[in-house]
């Protein structure tokens, strides 16, 4: 008879109760093994199985779109409707001088970022420090957050008029006049500065909830050792909010280029002399009021593209700065 293992038969019969007791303790094991395989494998699957809808919606809703949009970017409008044109739009509107003063506008809204996000920050710190009033102006600068665009350039169309207040208040200091929005080299800014009152309630919130985060003792402890308050917030409160004021700037370029068409539509409708265009009005422009809907995608692509490139850049260098400190 060939040596190897005894049949389970004879191995029963040989070792008794207790090799079936061994057998069964071994079958346990082996099942308490896959039953811990199995949940280790559902573990790893669950972060994926929690994120699907999520990835699901903006594959669907976004990245589609976007992908259909960078597509019809290469055909034509007119007669060309549906013709493969490759970078033709892309010339065209490079050499479209209303395109070119909207990204001329697009470098002076990077240069204005700071203070968008200055002064919702600088706000936000004197309620955290709880001067006299706090809270009731935390309800006021957040009001303006809840009007409509077109509510507030219709209000600051009166303010802003030759004739307006504005101009009134100058004129009582020695000061003359100001077309604030009829000249091309002003109003410009004057539509960024109606825009940051308006919109800066929202990153208000989220820097008060970051606050919300921040350890108050290390603000004491600074406070102690004789820190006055700018050194304060420079080297206790800017660390501490790094990660909020990413948030911000990121956040504050976008709506700066996605979601000025408004206060642009019903305060200058792209004017004087196509001077307070944006990307997002000439889009409107091309696809609503000339028909040229595959030139609109070109111009959307390129805003899109804008807004990654600034947005990276940005992180890098916030991110650079709080190694820094």
């Amino acid at each position: 008879m060939p040596i190897g293992n005894p049949p389970p038969q004879v191995a029963s019969e040989v070792l008794g109760p207790a090799g079936s007791t061994a057998r069964a303790g071994v079958r346990a094991a082996r099942g308490r093994r896959r039953g811990n395989q199995r949940f280790h494998r559902a573990d790893r699957l669950a972060p994926y199985i929690l994120v699907a809808p999520a990835v699901l919606i903006i594959a669907g809703l976004r990245l589609y779109p976007l992908a259909l949009g960078v597509n019809f970017s290469f055909t034509g409008d007119g007669d060309r409707n549906g013709q493969a044109v490759g970078l033709d739009n892309y010339s065209a509107l490079f050499d479209d001088p209303l395109f070119t003063a909207a990204m001329r506008n697009v470098g002076l809204l990077v240069l204005l970022l700071p203070v968008a996000v200055a002064i919702p920050g600088l706000l936000a710190t004197l309620i955290y420090l709880r001067v006299p009033g706090h809270r009731v102006y935390r309800g006021v600068y957040f009001f303006p957050a809840v009007l409509s665009p077109v509510i507030i350039g219709a209000i600051f169309n009166l303010l802003l008029a030759f004739d307006g207040p504005a101009n009134s208040l100058l004129g009582a200091v020695g000061l003359g006049p100001v077309d604030w929005l009829g000249d091309p080299d002003t109003a410009m800014y004057a539509v960024v500065g109606v825009h940051i009152w308006a919109t800066f309630g929202m990153a208000l919130v989220v820097f008060l909830a970051g606050f919300a985060t921040l350890d108050p003792s290390l603000i004491d402890a600074a406070r102690v050792d004789g820190a006055s308050i700018p050194k304060v917030v420079r080297h206790v409160i800017v660390p501490g909010l790094s990660q909020t004021i990413q948030f911000v700037v990121v956040t504050t370029m976008i709506g700066m280029l996605t979601s000025m068409f408004g206060l642009l539509y019903v305060m200058t409708g792209g004017g004087p002399e196509g001077s307070t265009y944006l990307p997002e009005y000439y889009i409107w422009f091309q696809q609503g009021q000339m028909g040229r809907p595959a030139l609109a995608s070109a111009a959307s692509t390129v805003l899109f593209g804008v807004m990654l490139v600034v947005g990276m850049l940005q992180l890098a260098v916030l991110r650079r700065s709080g190694r820094e400190d």
